[in-house]
C-alpha cells in the first residue's frame, strides 16, 4: 500500500471513530464547541503519530481525546468562565450523534443537561473515570491506562464521584414521552394565558429557573429559586411584546422538541432558533427550567433544526 492510500485508510479509520469520541469529548466537557475541537486535536495527533506503532487506535484515540479534554477543563480559562457563573452546558437535539451511545439508563443520563451541570462538581479526573465507567463501560484496567493511573486510584475516583452525584441529584428515573410532552404543553398553556397558580402547581416545591438572559445578554446566569418567583418570571417572559418580537428578529412559532433527552420548547423564527427551553421532570412535575438563548450556546442545536423535519408548533405565532 502506498504512502496515499495509506493516509486514506488511517484517515478513514479516524472518521470511523470521529462520532463515539466526539460523545466521549461531549460528556467531559459539556460543550459541543468545545468537543468539537477537543476531536480535530486529536485527528491531528492522530495524523502525526507513527500509526504503524499503535496496535489498538481505538483505545490510542480514546486516551488522546481523553487527555485533550482533562487539559482544557483545567486550564485557567475554563476556571474562569465555570467560576464565575455564565456557564451552562450546550444544548443538543434529539438524534444528534454525539448525544450516544443511549442504550441504558447511565447512558442517557451522562448526557441530560441535569447530569452534565451535576458533573461540574466533581474535579476533571473523577468526571474522566466516572463518564468513562457509566457511558462508555470500561473496565478500571482500561480506564488506569488511559489515565495514568493505578485501578485502585479509578475505584476511589469512581466511588467519589458517585457519591457526590448521588446526593446532588434530584428525583429517579426517566418520564415517558408521553406525560412529559403533556407537562410542557400544560406549562406553555398555563403561562400564555396569565394562570399563575397552575404555573405553580406545575413546579416542584424546591424548583429552580436558570437562563443565561433575553437574547443571551445577561453577565451571569439568572437564577430563580421559589415556585411563585419562577411562575411570575415565565409569566412575564412569555407576554408576547414588540419589543421582544424585534429582538426575536421576528414572530416565533413555539415547538415542542425533545433536548438530551429531556423535554423541551424551541422558539422559532423561520427555521432559525432563537431560544430553548428545557425541563427536568420529577415525579410529574417540573424541578428545573433551563432558558438558552446565547446565539454560541445554540449553534449545534439550531443547524441541526434546519435539517429537521418538525410536527406543527404549539403556537405558530407567539
Amino acid at each position: 500500500m502506498n504512502s496515499i492510500a495509506t493516509d486514506r485508510f488511517d484517515a478513514g479509520r479516524f472518521e470511523a471513530s470521529r462520532n463515539r469520541l466526539a460523545s466521549l469529548a461531549y460528556r467531559l466537557l459539556g460543550s459541543a464547541t468545545d468537543a468539537e475541537d477537543a476531536v480535530q486535536d486529536a485527528f491531528l495527533h492522530w495524523q502525526a503519530a507513527d500509526r504503524r506503532r499503535i496496535k489498538v487506535p481505538e483505545a490510542w484515540l480514546t486516551k488522546v481525546v481523553t487527555n485533550l479534554c482533562l487539559d482544557r477543563l483545567r486550564s485557567a480559562q475554563a476556571r474562569r468562565e465555570r467560576a464565575a457563573g455564565d456557564w451552562l452546558p450546550e444544548p443538543l437535539l434529539d438524534g444528534d450523534p454525539m448525544l450516544g451511545p443511549a442504550d441504558t439508563f447511565e447512558q442517557r443520563e451522562s448526557v441530560s443537561l441535569a447530569m452534565l451541570t451535576l458533573m461540574e462538581r466533581l474535579s476533571p479526573v473523577e468526571r474522566a473515570v466516572y463518564v468513562l465507567r457509566e457511558a462508555f463501560s470500561y473496565s478500571h484496567a482500561e480506564i488506569a491506562g488511559i489515565l495514568g493511573i493505578t485501578e485502585s486510584a479509578s475505584q476511589q475516583h469512581l466511588h467519589r464521584a458517585r457519591r457526590r452525584v448521588t446526593t446532588a441529584r434530584r428525583g429517579g428515573g426517566e418520564t415517558d414521552p408521553a406525560s412529559a410532552r403533556r407537562i410542557v404543553e400544560e406549562f406553555l398553556a398555563a403561562a400564555t394565558s396569565g394562570r399563575t397558580e397552575q404555573l405553580v402547581a406545575l413546579l416542584t416545591d424546591d424548583a429552580i429557573a436558570i437562563s443565561d438572559g433575553a437574547g443571551g445578554l445577561a453577565e451571569k446566569l439568572l437564577r430563580f429559586d421559589t415556585p411563585q418567583r419562577i411562575a411570575a418570571v415565565v409569566r412575564a417572559g412569555l407576554k408576547p411584546t414588540p419589543a421582544k418580537r424585534r429582538l426575536a428578529g421576528g414572530t416565533p412559532a413555539i415547538h415542542y422538541a425533545v433536548v438530551n433527552g429531556a423535554p423541551a420548547m424551541l422558539f422559532v423564527v423561520g427555521d432559525q432558533v432563537m431560544g430553548s427551553a428545557t425541563f427536568d421532570v420529577v415525579d410529574g412535575r417540573i424541578a428545573t427550567v433551563r432558558g438558552i438563548a446565547a446565539p454560541a450556546r445554540l449553534a449545534r442545536l439550531a443547524e441541526a433544526w434546519r435539517h429537521h423535519a418538525p410536527e406543527a408548533p404549539l403556537i405558530d405565532r407567539w
